[in-house]
């Protein structure tokens, strides 16, 4: 087990009707190592003075760092919300070969 602190888990929630596509594009591009979707979460949030109830998809994606600000571009160009939900946290601990693997997908430090 290694530091993990260059790979970061990003979470994202998204129509269900999106999740596939948003995903696929994102790993085709190379910013993401892979993504679990998790197909049906209900989500309750305030917006634009209302209280709001939809199912969502939550989305787990996998990155580097170094991959971060283009990842949340390149969402927010993708996303059909005007404020999509982008949340990355560090990950605390990887194994040695799932932090290999992340970094030889997305190509860490070098934009693809």
């Amino acid at each position: 087990m290694r530091d993990g602190a260059a790979i970061w888990v990003v979470f994202v929630t998204a129509p269900a009707k999106e999740a596939s596509a948003l995903s696929k594009s994102l790993v085709e591009e190379g910013l993401v190592a892979c993504v679990n979707i998790n197909e049906t979460i209900r989500s309750i949030y305030a917006w634009e003075g209302k209280i709001c109830e939809d199912n969502e998809s939550l989305l787990v994606m996998k990155t580097v760092a170094d991959k971060f600000n283009e990842l949340q571009q390149r969402i927010q160009s993708l996303h059909s919300y005007d404020t999509p939900e982008i949340i990355a946290v560090p990950a605390a601990a990887v194994s040695n070969d799932y932090a290999k693997w992340v970094r030889d997908v997305v190509g860490e430090g070098d934009s693809k």
